[in-house]
């Protein structure tokens, strides 16, 4: 189908991905009319905006509501304690460290370990044992692995003394409290900031001065001032605009996303189709590329863009005719799939599945042989090839 996007397309599709995308910040402003950041960190200070989504209306909270002073002002007492430094526990305890705040790391040794101390953690001055960390903090962000943190937790209780503040970056432990068994004490607030999208992504989006989305909850609010300190803490880590949820949708919506669409279901189509266009003749490089390198190196940029419909607008009239004529029959089938999928995440099937195969001694082992199924794959094989030859790409390793 490359051959016929109009040029327009794809002269937007490599600007796009040629320069950063719009800051979400600046997209919220646009909409409510108001002047755009004029630097990464905004010196004004608009509000909270209440903003119209399909029908809804929303609050925003955004990056300018709290700029740098206050969120120096608002944790000038604490020592924040990230604990794991896996891929979102890394993001986000080095965005609280640029931005000022006072961040220790509580890992346990090995390979983890190892890397905090290349970037720059001390160990017995801001790197930790885990135990150590959770009883030196006041802020406490549980970053460890769902399975491990059901693990943990015996240990980690009684040091979550009276005014502490307990943050997750998922419901799941809270939520599913009768697998789990993690209940917090009454007497500290418990809070969350959900960056949607991986840790990798938190921190590239912090260093190119734009900023993820992400979603936070209040719990529980011991303190009186749980839901300020939450916001200050989400634009800490490196949020560009927040949005107001439940512990339990957020728990809901991410393992429903992340089975789905996200990740689940985008491999089962791209696989789909992959091996339908091999058993009809064509090569591996045709079907890659006609499968997956049009999708996230054209289309999926214009969505990313405009939407759906900007997309599809920039497509030849044959193009369009047929994906209108297709995407209900896509849907009529796959629809049944995600309603199933969601009731697995609402009666805790999904959960008690992921605590069990994650908690024996040998998941790394068999999530290594599983990965690996898919690395291997043809698929997957072509794509490392036709990445190569990426314009970007061509002369490196």
């Amino acid at each position: 189908m490359a051959s016929r996007v109009f040029s327009t397309a794809i002269r937007t599709a490599a600007r796009a991905i040629a320069r950063p995308a719009i800051r979400p910040a600046s997209i919220l402003a646009a909409n409510v009319k108001t002047t755009a950041f004029k630097s990464v960190v905004a010196s004004q200070a608009r509000g909270f905006k209440t903003l119209n989504f399909g029908g809804s209306e929303e609050t925003v909270y955004e990056r300018s509501d709290v700029p740098k002073e206050k969120l120096l002002d608002t944790f000038k007492n604490d020592t924040i304690a990230v604990l794991g430094y896996g891929p979102q526990g890394r993001g986000q305890a080095l965005n609280l460290r640029d931005n000022g705040v006072n961040v220790i790391i509580g890992q346990r040794e090995g390979k983890t370990y190892d890397q905090a101390i290349e970037e720059g953690w001390v160990p017995g001055k801001n790197l930790f044992p885990v135990l150590d960390a959770v009883e030196k903090g006041t802020v406490v962000m549980n970053l460890l692995s769902d399975a491990f943190q059901k693990e943990f937790w015996p240990k980690m209780l009684p040091l979550l003394t009276p005014g502490k503040t307990l943050y997750f970056s998922h419901g799941f432990s809270v939520v599913y409290k009768d697998q789990t068994e993690i209940v917090p004490p009454k007497d500290i607030d418990v809070i969350l900031v959900a960056p949607k999208g991986s840790g990798f992504t938190v921190r590239r989006l912090f260093q190119e001065g734009r900023g993820i989305n992400s979603s936070f909850a209040v719990h529980q609010d011991a303190s009186g001032h749980a839901k300020e300190r939450t916001i200050a803490l989400g634009i800490g880590i490196g949020s560009g605009y927040m949005y107001e949820t439940t512990f339990e949708k957020e728990v809901y919506s991410d393992l429903f996303g992340e089975r789905g669409v996200l990740m689940g279901a985008i491999q089962g189509l791209f696989q789909a189709q992959y091996e339908v266009l091999r058993a009809n003749g064509h090569s591996p490089s045709e079907a890659f590329n006609e499968t997956v390198e049009e999708a996230t190196q054209s289309l999926y940029p214009l969505i990313g863009e405009r939407g759906m419909d900007w997309m599809y607008s920039n497509c030849s009239t044959t193009a369009q005719r047929g994906a209108l004529d297709w995407w209900k029959p896509f849907h009529d089938a796959s629809k049944p799939v995600f309603e199933q999928l969601y009731e697995s995440v609402k009666n805790g099937s999904e959960t008690a599945r992921s605590l069990d195969r994650n908690s024996q001694p040998d998941y790394r082992e068999k999530l290594e042989e599983e990965l690996k199924e898919i690395a291997d794959s043809e698929i997957w094989v072509t794509g490392k090839t036709v990445r190569q030859l990426r314009p970007e790409n061509v002369g490196k390793n």
